[in-house]
C-alpha cells in the first residue's frame, strides 16, 4: 500500500493530493479494509477518511460485521 502523508489536524491537501490519496484509500476499502482499519493505518480521522472516500466515488458497504443466524 502506498504511504500517505502525515497531516496535522485541520491541515488541507492540494487537489492533486486529495485525488491521489483518495484513490489509494478507495483501493484499500474496495480490497476489504474497513474505514477504521484505514484510519489506524494512516493516522487519519474517520471524518477525513470518509470524506476522501466520498470524493473518490465510493459505494459504501453496509455497516456491521458478520450477520448472526436467526434463532428459532
Amino acid at each position: 500500500m502506498a504511504k500517505v502523508p502525515q497531516l496535522k489536524r485541520g491541515q488541507r491537501l492540494s487537489e492533486r493530493e486529495r485525488d491521489e490519496i483518495g484513490a489509494d484509500l478507495l483501493r484499500r476499502y474496495q480490497q476489504g479494509s474497513s474505514i477504521r482499519q484505514i484510519c489506524d493505518e494512516t493516522g487519519y480521522s474517520i471524518g477525513r477518511v470518509r470524506r476522501l472516500l466520498v470524493d473518490s466515488g465510493v459505494a459504501f458497504r453496509s455497516r456491521g460485521g458478520a450477520t448472526r443466524a436467526s434463532r428459532g
